[in-house]
C-alpha cells in the first residue's frame, strides 16, 4: 500500500491540482477574492511539487506527465476565468498583456491538439520560466501591488510559445516530455540523420 502510493506520488498531487479548478471557480463565482488566491498559491506549488518529486524520485512516466499537461491546462483556463469574474476593471485596464499570455498558453495547447490529437508534455524550462513569471504576475496584478511584472510576463509567454509551437512544428513525437528546449530538439534531429 504504501509502496503504491510512493510510485504515484507525482501523479496523486497532479490530480489534487486538477481537483482544485472546481474550487477556484467556486471562489471566484462567489466573489472570495483572497481567498482564491490563497488556494491559487496553493495550487501553483502543487505544480511545482509533482514535477519536482517526479524527477527527484525517478518516477518520470507518460501518464505523470498528462496528467501535468490537463492540470495545467485546467488551471490556467480558469486563472483566466476566475481574472474577469473577479476583477474584470483590471483585466480590461490591462487587456493587451493579459490577451498575450492567455494567447501564448492556448495557442500551443490548440495546435499540439490539431497535429497529435492530444495534449503535449514538452515542458521546456522557457515554458517553466514563464509559468512561474506569469504566476507571480497574476498574483501581484489582482492583489493590486504591481501591474508591471505582467507586461515581462507577456513578454517571457511569447518566447515561450512560439518556442512550443516550432517544437510542435517539426517533431514527429507527441510522447516527447521535458524537452529542454527547441535546441536540444534540433541536436537531436540533426543526431538521428543518417550519413550519406
Amino acid at each position: 500500500m504504501l509502496n503504491s502510493l510512493y510510485k504515484n506520488l507525482p501523479n496523486i498531487i497532479s490530480i489534487i491540482r486538477i481537483l482544485m479548478v472546481p474550487i477556484l471557480l467556486y471562489l471566484a463565482v462567489n466573489q472570495q477574492a483572497m481567498t482564491f488566491i490563497v488556494v491559487l498559491i496553493f495550487t501553483a506549488l502543487t505544480d511545482v511539487l509533482d514535477g519536482y518529486l517526479a524527477r527527484r524520485l525517478n518516477l518520470v512516466s507518460e501518464l505523470g506527465a498528462q496528467l501535468d499537461s490537463w492540470g495545467d491546462f485546467l488551471v490556467y483556463s480558469s486563472m483566466a476565468i476566475s481574472a474577469w469574474l473577479l476583477w474584470p476593471d483590471i483585466v480590461y485596464r490591462e487587456r493587451v498583456y493579459v490577451a498575450i499570455v492567455i494567447s501564448c498558453f492556448t495557442l500551443p495547447v490548440l495546435i499540439g491538439l490539431v497535429k497529435f490529437k492530444t495534449l503535449i508534455s514538452y515542458h521546456t524550462l522557457g515554458t517553466k520560466i514563464a509559468v512561474v513569471i506569469s504566476v507571480i504576475a497574476y498574483i501581484l496584478l489582482f492583489t493590486g501591488l504591481l501591474d508591471w511584472p505582467v507586461k515581462v510576463a507577456a513578454v517571457f509567454s511569447l518566447y515561450a510559445a512560439i518556442e512550443g509551437i516550432l517544437i510542435i512544428l517539426i517533431s514527429d513525437n507527441a510522447k516527447i516530455v521535458d524537452v529542454k528546449s527547441i535546441w536540444h530538439v534540433l541536436k537531436e534531429r540533426n543526431s538521428n540523420k543518417p550519413n550519406h
